[in-house]
C-alpha cells in the first residue's frame, strides 16, 4: 500500500508543477512588460511636459519680439512638433505593450 500511495503522491506533485509551470513563465513575461509600458509611458509624460514648456517659452519670446502674427505661428509650429512627439511616443508605448 505504501508504495501504491507515494506513487500517487509523486504523480499528484509532477501535475500540479507541470500545471503551474506556463502560469508562472507567464507572470514573468506580464512583469517584464508592465515594466516597460511603465517606463515609456513616463518618457511620453515628460517629453509632453518638456514640449509644453517649450511651446509656451518660444511663443512668450516671440510675442514680444514679433507680436501676435508671429507668435501664432511660432504656437502652431510647436504644437504640430508636440502632435508629432506624441505620436512617436505613443507608438512605443504601443510596441512596448506588444513585445
Amino acid at each position: 500500500m505504501k508504495a501504491v500511495t507515494r506513487s500517487k503522491t509523486a504523480v499528484t506533485i509532477l501535475a500540479i508543477t507541470l500545471a503551474l509551470a506556463p502560469t508562472v513563465s507567464f507572470a514573468a513575461d506580464t512583469g517584464e512588460k508592465v515594466g516597460g509600458v511603465v517606463q515609456e509611458s513616463g518618457r511620453t509624460a515628460g517629453n509632453a511636459v518638456v514640449d509644453s514648456v517649450k511651446t509656451f517659452g518660444r511663443t512668450v519670446r516671440d510675442f514680444f519680439t514679433g507680436g501676435t502674427s508671429q507668435a501664432k505661428q511660432t504656437w502652431r509650429e510647436n504644437a504640430a512638433q508636440t502632435k508629432h512627439d506624441a505620436h512617436v511616443n505613443a507608438n512605443a508605448v504601443k510596441r512596448e505593450a506588444d513585445r
